[in-house]
């Protein structure tokens, strides 16, 4: 790895780790109004499918707080969550980053042509990382 992190071909960072318990009453207390403001369509059908759903969201709503922390902005500057999505891949399952033209200019700004998304949950907690890359 080299000594100076400019160097490399990793741009940004993100890490984030959601109590599923916290979207769970998010979903119960603001029902349409959480799941739309916060997330895409696609997400909706897809997390909405599956009868933890509460768990899949919560492993968006960390992807989108990684994304936005591996941008350096956070949902600042035109950063909003619905921007930054998590979609699978129909084939493989595997998840990927979706940007809005906000996150693609930011990832340009930094200098980055990749974000690459992973997500992991258990019952009570989730958690993403996410990296930009050249």
């Amino acid at each position: 790895m080299p000594d100076n992190f400019a160097d490399s071909h990793i741009v940004g960072v993100g890490i984030d780790l959601v109590d599923v318990a916290r979207i769970s009453r998010m979903i119960a207390e603001y029902g349409d109004i959480f799941l739309k403001r916060t997330f895409t369509e696609a997400e909706i059908a897809y997390c909405g499918k599956f009868s933890d759903a509460p768990v899949h969201f919560a492993a968006r709503f960390a992807a989108k707080e990684a994304m936005a922390k591996a941008l350096s902005t956070g949902f600042a500057n035109g950063i909003t969550p619905q921007g930054l999505s998590v979609e699978n891949d129909a084939q493989t399952s595997a998840p990927a980053a979706v940007l809005d033209a906000a996150a693609r200019a930011r990832m340009a700004e930094l200098g980055a042509k990749k974000m690459s998304v992973s997500l992991t949950h258990l019952k009570d907690y989730a958690q993403a990382i996410a990296i930009l890359s050249r």
